[in-house]
Formats: C-alpha cells, structure tokens, sequence
C-alpha cells in the first residue's frame, strides 16, 4: 500500500447482541463513517441465531452499499446471500473453498501473528488476511504482531492486509502507512456512543 493511501475500516460485530439493540447501533456508525466491510462474527453455534443475525445486518449492509461475511460458517454464507466468509482457522482448505465459492466470493483469513500463515492463505486463494493484535492485549499469550510484519507485507504482496486487535489511536497512526485495513470491534462497542468511539480513533487519519 503506497503511504499515501488511507486504510479503509472494516468493521467486526460483538459476538453476542440484541437485534432489537445492535442494528440502530450499528446503522449510526456507518451513517457516522466511511465503511469498507462488514463481519458477523457471532460466538453462538445456533444456526436459526446466525440466520436472523445475518438477514438483519445483511439489509443493513447491502442498503449501503457495503460487503458483509461471516465468520467461518461457508454453507450459511452462501446460502444467505452475504458476500463471502472470513476464516478464522487458516487451516482449511482455501484453496478447496475458493474452487466451491462463486468467483466474486470474498475469502478472507485470520492469520494471527504469522506472516507464513498469512503467505500460505494468500497463495492458497484469499482475498485478504488480517493480522493481530496490534497492540497488548490480555487476551491469548499478550503477544502482538510486529509492525515489521506490516511494513514487510505492504512492499513484496499484493493482497490487502488488516490491522485488527488492541488498536488506539497511537497505533492508527504508527500503521496506517502499512496497512489496507483497519479492523475495530471491542474497539467501539464497549462505548456508549460507538460512532464517536471510532471517529476518534480514526482521528490520526485526518
């Protein structure tokens, strides 16, 4: 990604809401900001909740023009009519899924901390990976991807890269020269007013 670009935002549902709550919520930030992509990205198993989940937020989504996924479940994806399934085990089969999903199904990758996870999903077929987290984190081992890592993708790889996890206004800003993405979630959500949580975040961007 050339420095004078700026990343686009990809936004990450909480892994459970109300469908009464959630959708006004969520229809203030992408009215409040620019939006590249949506993921749903329930923790629930239940089919009939992700079904419902994924007919509300795709009518939000599609009414703006905007690309929705949905985490893992490739079946559902497609069968709902969303616009694609993002991997977060980047052991299945890419290459296998890229051949089953339509040509303009978007196929996209977590790859944690490891830039040969994220070379092994881009050669395999993905449309992009993401890499996280950025910053410390509580979560996992409290380890987080080296912006070497970034800088290292942006110069020798095609594909779009994300930034996800942790992020702060500081690392917006030490980033956003070698990413493509920004992804938030926990970011925005725990606030009470989630558009203003992100405009500021997005702040070092101009």
């Amino acid at each position: 990604m050339a420095d004078t670009e700026r990343p686009q935002i990809y936004l990450v549902t909480p892994p459970a809401f109300s469908l009464e709550e959630f959708p006004d919520r969520l229809s203030a930030v992408l009215d409040a900001v620019e939006v590249a992509c949506l993921r749903l990205s329930l923790a629930s198993r239940d089919e009939d909740e992700i079904t419902r989940a994924a007919d509300k937020l795709r009518e939000i989504a599609h009414s703006r023009d905007l690309a929705i996924v949905l985490d893992d479940h490739v079946l559902l994806a497609d069968r709902l009519g969303l616009d694609g399934v993002h991997l977060t085990n980047t052991r299945k089969n890419i290459r296998k899924l890229r051949g089953e999903m339509s040509a303009d199904a978007i196929i996209g990758a977590s790859c944690g901390l490891s830039r040969h996870d994220g070379l092994n999903a881009a050669e395999a077929g993905a449309d992009y990976v993401s890499f996280g987290p950025v910053g410390p984190s509580p979560l996992g081992d409290g380890a987080s991807v080296d912006r070497a890592v970034f800088e290292w993708w942006s110069e020798m790889i095609e594909i779009p890269v994300v930034a996800e996890g942790a992020l702060t206004a500081e690392l917006v800003a030490g980033f956003a020269p070698v990413t493509d993405f920004f992804s938030f979630g926990p970011e925005i959500w725990g606030a009470e007013d989630a558009a203003s949580a992100l405009k500021s975040l997005l702040a070092p961007l101009g």
